[in-house]
């Protein structure tokens, strides 16, 4: 592992140890990938960008930077490690209340469609396969920030009737009862929230829920869209289906029992 100009005294041991004691800074980039070329490409255009970088071999230094430090902004992870899997690596950052709103972009040869749905999942917020364009790479990494830093800005907590949103927790209540949601579910449900009253086509759904260009089909967002519905019970209904176009977050009128298919 090799420190950044911007990072203090960032300096790896080993594969397998890391010695540190930094200040991390907005825009700081946590690349893991034990493909030492790829990550000093990674960390070359990425400074270039303005970005510090730390970087971590294989999952247990991962989890150990991120534990023992300042989360970084974002993680670039690579799905095949040397110890443990990016999959597993991703799960746990969700499972931590500390770690489970830092923004992973899952990096992997795998290319079928499957695979990147079980990256979203585990709550990847973007999925690129390799070989990629580093240009395409940094765009992705730039709109998820962006919209990250867009959902620090608005309120922590919203409620629409039936329905508690807290932004900031990244949980979910109908009534009194908490509704488990993964993060591409959440994302999904306050994207559609936030853009109460308007529809959203299939397209603006993957564009801004999925991210930029990524290869996954429309279909996709129908099959979110039914499982978010199914979490919601009895208030699946106010997301509302407009056929051939697409969705659309509508508050039903008091007492009202409309459906969407």
């Amino acid at each position: 592992m090799n420190a950044s100009p911007r990072c203090r005294e960032l300096v790896a041991v080993n594969r397998d140890h890391l010695v540190y004691d930094w200040n991390l800074m907005p825009g700081t980039i946590l690349l893991v990938d034990d493909e030492q070329d790829l990550v000093d490409t990674l960390r070359y255009s990425l400074e270039r960008e303005g970005y510090a970088t730390i970087s971590a071999h294989d999952g247990a230094a991962a989890l150990g930077v991120i534990g023992q430090s300042q989360p970084p902004d974002l993680v670039l992870l690579d799905w095949m490690l040397p110890d443990m899997s990016g999959a597993d690596v991703c799960r746990s950052l969700r499972m931590s209340e500390r770690t489970r709103r830092i923004p992973v972009i899952m990096v992997s040869a795998r290319s079928e469609e499957i695979d990147r749905v079980v990256g979203f999942e585990l709550g990847a917020d973007d999925y690129v396969t390799k070989p990629f364009s580093v240009r395409e790479l940094l765009l992705r990494i730039r709109a998820i920030l962006r919209r990250r830093n867009g959902e620090s800005a608005v309120g922590e907590e919203s409620q629409v009737e039936r329905l508690r949103v807290d932004l900031e927790g990244h949980q979910v209540w109908v009534d009194e009862q908490r509704v488990g949601l993964t993060a591409l579910e959440f994302r999904l449900l306050t994207t559609l929230l936030a853009r109460r009253g308007r529809v959203q086509t299939r397209e603006m759904l993957l564009n801004d829920v999925w991210g930029m260009q990524v290869d996954v089909t429309t279909r996709t967002v129908d099959t979110h869209v039914q499982r978010l519905r199914k979490k919601l019970g009895e208030v699946g209904h106010y997301i509302e289906t407009l056929r051939g176009v697409g969705y659309r977050f509508l508050v039903p009128e008091p007492g009202g029992n409309k459906q969407s298919a």
